[in-house]
């Protein structure tokens, strides 16, 4: 019976050992990193794929070592949780303790696409694509599903006006649909309901106060110019005067086909309805996707009776009151 005893006693201890020199083992294992310079490499997890496949792709690309203290740490620590597919930034010198920890956590990778204040939707689509999202034929689709403004623009036949300029962070495999609700979203957040109430107290629609934010985003990038810019067409609205507006005509133009790089005489007679020294009010729609300066210039126009301005080939403009004014800065600017 001793004897019995005492080899139980002894396989016990046995397993115990084991056990512990198991923990041991994989303490240390699962903690050392691949020997590389410091940096990060890219690593992408595919959809429905198993962890000992991911442990097997590491380990080619040697972000760990071995395979095997990555799989026992994940069983024993992580087990049922999974590992979500998509694109990791991974340190070249982390552990398969590291590593794990960023794939169970789920940080995918985002990839910041800036998109500049006044393209117009199909300019932003071609950003996107240059970036690495989306493919060119599915824009044009995505473009014209209005679902996600509809309640601030029934009229709305694209969204045009409505792709918010902004630094996006995305991760990849975003569809086009996908990448334009974050812009119509980030758009609805920013015109939030103090800025609804004051286009109601102009008695705009928020359709109207997006198009001539468009106009403005156009004729300046200058902060300072944009509340006296708005003042300009917001009078010559109010007395009915027409915009005579530039940028409105090279949109119609560029809806034709590409755009030479200059207004010509013969240009200002091209038969739209975005021609604005054409047709008198609004264009029909927004020629580009204003930043935020240039809705609030469109809600918050300065107190100012200017009816022309004139660029001055510096950047700025020249506001005049009077058509004798305007000429007179017309000629000594535009020589």
């Amino acid at each position: 019976m001793r004897t019995l005893l005492k080899i139980v006693k002894s396989a016990f201890i046995f397993v115990q050992c084991l056990v512990l020199g198991g923990w041991v083992w994989l303490y240390f294992e699962s903690r050392r990193g691949v020997a590389a310079e410091p940096g990060a490499v890219m690593f992408e997890v595919e959809k429905g794929k198993r962890v000992r496949a991911i442990a097997e792709a590491l380990m080619a690309q040697k972000i760990i070592p071995k395979k095997t203290p990555f799989l026992f740490r994940y069983r024993f620590f992580y087990v049922p949780q999974s590992i979500k597919a998509g694109e990791y930034e991974l340190p070249k010198t982390g552990s398969a303790k590291d590593i794990l920890g960023i794939l169970i956590a789920g940080k995918i990778y985002l990839h910041p696409v800036t998109i500049a204040e006044g393209l117009t939707a199909m300019e932003t689509a071609k950003n996107f694509i240059a970036a690495g999202f989306g493919q060119n034929g599915e824009f044009p689709a995505a473009l014209r599903e209005t679902d996600s403004i509809a309640l601030l623009d029934p009229k709305a036949e694209n969204l045009e006006g409505y792709l918010f300029p902004e630094t996006y962070l995305l991760p990849k495999g975003l569809s086009s649909g996908e990448i334009l609700q974050k812009m119509t979203e980030q758009f609805k957040e920013v015109f939030g309901e103090k800025w609804r109430r004051r286009a109601a107290e102009l008695h705009w629609t928020v359709r109207a106060v997006v198009i001539l934010a468009s106009l403005i985003e156009k004729e300046t990038s200058r902060p300072d110019e944009k509340k006296f810019v708005s003042a300009v067409f917001h009078n010559r609205i109010r007395i009915g005067m027409k915009l005579d507006c530039d940028p409105t005509i090279i949109y119609a133009l560029k809806q034709k086909g590409p755009f030479e790089g200059r207004l010509r005489t013969k240009d200002l007679k091209y038969d739209s309805p975005y021609n604005t020294y054409l047709y008198p009010g609004l264009p029909p729609g927004p020629i580009s996707n204003p930043g935020r300066e240039s809705l609030e210039a469109a809600l918050y126009p300065a107190e100012a009776d200017y009816l022309y301005f004139v660029a001055k080939n510096d950047g700025s403009h020249q506001f005049s009151r009077t058509l004798a004014e305007h000429r007179l800065a017309v000629k000594k600017f535009q020589k």
